[in-house]
């Protein structure tokens, strides 16, 4: 399936661009989503134009540096109105997340373990 590139989105010639890892996953998490269903491409482009406004209502210079950061709230908040998840677990496990990658050296996988959900 392709899909057009939406405004603002970093790409290179026909592909997008990501300057780390988790940029490109919330990317495929958002694929995968909209191939399984949950919402069309037109929602999701207006829920991260949405979440794009918002951002600029709030002071964003717009750099291009926090697209992804746009992207991955614009899913988050999506995902929560779809019933797929809550607001409140996508918090605890962003926090989990956040607790593994803390305690994980670098270049190592994050592992996420019962307790980084007891934070």
């Amino acid at each position: 399936m392709t899909l057009a590139p939406l405004p603002g989105q970093p790409i290179a010639g026909d592909e997008p661009v990501f300057q780390a890892p988790w940029e490109a996953h919330a990317f495929a998490m958002t694929l995968t989503l909209h191939q399984q269903g949950l919402f069309t491409w037109p929602e999701w482009a207006a829920a991260l134009a949405t979440e794009i406004t918002r951002a600029q209502q709030r002071g964003d210079a717009d750099l291009g540096d926090t697209y992804y950061h746009h992207w991955l709230a614009a899913l988050e908040t999506l995902v929560a109105a779809k019933g797929a998840s809550s607001a409140p677990e996508l918090a605890r496990t962003r926090d989990a997340w956040e607790r593994a990658a803390d305690r994980t050296p670098h270049g190592r996988p994050i592992e996420l373990q019962p307790r980084d959900f007891e934070g």
